[in-house]
């Protein structure tokens, strides 16, 4: 197991972190609601605390901590579209594109843990594994406010 291929694969886990918080600070920026900013606050702090034990490891390995967010792709643009429509204060919108921006990251998480297994000790597997569990409960979270605007 080479350290830079564990390093890496590290690194996109925290830039996916950055991408949720980044994303959830402009969402919560944006938006007047109050339960959505106490519900962004908390996904905030979900990917803050999942950075931290990412940053810790890849610090531990000698490796330089990722910065900054992804500037392209699919994640990127869910987060334009968050801002779109928090422009439009349509709750429903926000939370559609606030569950594809939750699928970006639980895809992200879920490649690593098919594809990159041979670069991860166990403990890694465990501390990603967890963190995708957490995050795949507030994807659930976002998931049912949407569906229960469809369902009202």
């Amino acid at each position: 197991m080479e350290n830079d291929k564990t390093i890496d694969v590290l690194n996109s886990l925290i830039t996916i972190n950055n991408d949720r918080i980044e994303g959830y600070e402009t969402a919560s920026e944006a938006t007047d609601e109050q339960d959505l900013k106490t519900l962004f606050a908390r996904f905030i702090s979900t990917s803050q605390k999942c950075k931290q034990e990412l940053v810790g490891e890849v610090q531990k390995l000698g490796g330089d901590v990722a910065k900054g967010t992804k500037t392209s792709g699919k994640f990127f643009r869910a987060w334009m579209d968050v801002k779109a429509a928090l422009t439009g204060r349509d709750r429903k919108a926000i939370l559609n594109s606030c569950e594809y921006g939750e699928d970006q990251a639980q895809d992200t998480y879920e490649d690593v843990l098919e594809n990159d297994l041979e670069d991860l000790k166990v403990s890694y597997r465990k501390m990603i594994s967890d963190q995708k569990s957490l995050l795949n409960a507030d994807h659930h979270h976002v998931k049912d406010l949407r569906d229960a605007l469809v369902n009202a």
